[in-house]
């Protein structure tokens, strides 16, 4: 069954924020068997959101919107939808008494933008927002067509997603199940492992596709079908990409790469810390994110000036004098100072020139070295990532937990 989500606001059209209900709402939705033919955003413009409308109706039988249906002034969607369905406005106490059980649970006062909330068009269909004041409304269209308009606020609309609608879609209209196998391929480029996989790509059945999704340094490749008839198919087809891509593939789980080694850490009863210097702590952010890092990450030290390196870490002043900043001895030094420190098995230690600035003819804007360290073992290696300083921090810290994934797969 196909979809359209449809995204209201100014304030996503104008870069104020970043739509990620998108996203989210994609990657839920195909989970749950359905495909998402086509997402658009819109401002706060009723002949936007009609046109939006009446033109994806053309083409899927699910419209869901969010965005445009809070307390003020520009939140317009719910008007813009009674024009559309030609309905008028009722009041709801039954939606009145959810925005009292909400606002009693928060200890807040009702005032009247709010109480309007409850307001809703007599012809949707009502379902209360058990995490918010703005219920969710509900549109048949003709038979077989529906819209559904949600909260903007992201964690809301998450709850309405996954207890209401996703639901009910499912008991309305059929879904095939979405069946794929992720496979992490690093050490080549995107376009020498399209041509790598030209063959197989060229001799896939009808109905299963490869996708690539590159990430400095890494490569994420999706093979994918709909189907359950289809399970036993795509085994086959995963093992014989697997034997295509050999020692390129650094896993074929949904992991990430932050999630890999957390987990071989744990198995392996590892500890480790890191010394940052031109990733400003992005690599332990990195790490941190996975839940349960505690475990086996204990701390970091964003190393950004010499004296830090030198008072902190006891990296040697000639060593630095001598070698420079962003070289393979003090990266080393950087590793070995913060396992100490921290008290931990492993390390990875960074240290670069972002840029803009800083750069040399010897040593350009781009320049890293990375340290990854396991007890006795490690290994130094140069990387020349580019010359945008978000992309060197990004690509820095990708090459940097691939390197020691790769040093982590090796130890025993």
């Amino acid at each position: 069954m196909k979809i359209e989500i449809i995204t209201i606001g100014d304030e996503i059209l104008i870069g104020q924020i970043v739509d990620t209900n998108s996203a989210w709402m994609s990657a839920e939705l195909t989970k749950n068997g359905f495909e998402v033919l086509k997402i658009e955003s819109v401002g706060d413009n009723p002949t936007q959101i009609k046109e939006a409308i009446n033109l994806g109706f053309e083409h899927v039988d699910i419209l869901l919107l969010t965005g445009g249906i809070g307390p003020t002034n520009d939140d317009i969607t719910k008007n813009v939808l009674c024009d559309y369905f030609q309905s008028s406005l009722v009041f709801s106490n039954d939606v009145l008494a959810n925005i009292l059980e909400v606002f009693s649970n928060r200890n807040l006062e009702l005032n009247e933008l709010t109480r309007n909330q409850a307001f809703v068009p007599e012809k949707a269909k009502v379902i209360q927002n058990k995490v918010g004041t703005a219920p969710i409304l509900w549109f048949n269209k003709d038979e077989n067509k529906v819209l559904v308009s949600m909260p903007g606020v992201p964690f809301e609309m998450k709850w309405v997603m996954k207890n209401e609608i996703i639901p009910r879609l499912q008991s309305k209209f059929s879904s095939e199940q979405y069946l794929q196998k992720s496979f992490m391929i690093a050490g080549i480029t995107e376009s020498k492992l399209a041509i790598l996989l030209k063959n197989f790509e060229d001799e896939l059945p009808q109905n299963y596709s490869l996708a690539y999704l590159p990430s400095f340094g890494i490569i994420r490749l999706r093979l994918f079908t709909r189907g359950s008839q289809n399970q036993e198919g795509l085994e086959k087809q995963a093992v014989k990409l697997k034997q295509i891509l050999k020692d390129l593939m650094l896993s074929d789980v949904e992991l990430t790469l932050e999630e890999l080694i957390g987990k071989s850490l744990n198995e392996k009863c590892l500890t480790i810390s890191t010394a940052e210097s031109c990733t400003g702590g992005f690599i332990a952010h990195k790490i941190t994110l996975i839940p349960g890092s505690s475990n086996y990450y204990k701390g970091s030290i964003v190393a950004y000036s010499n004296q830090i390196k030198t008072n902190i870490l006891y990296i040697k002043k000639e060593t630095i004098d001598k070698f420079g900043a962003v070289s393979q001895e003090v990266v080393e030094e950087m590793a070995k100072g913060v396992s100490e420190l921290f008290h931990t098995d492993c390390s990875i230690a960074v240290s670069g020139i972002a840029g803009p600035d800083g750069g040399t003819d010897e040593k350009p804007v781009g320049t890293v070295w990375v340290c990854t360290k396991i007890k006795d073992k490690k290994i130094s290696v140069l990387y020349h990532t580019g010359r945008a300083r978000e992309e060197n921090i990004s690509r820095a810290t990708n090459m940097a937990l691939l390197q020691f994934y790769k040093l982590l797969k090796q130890y025993n």
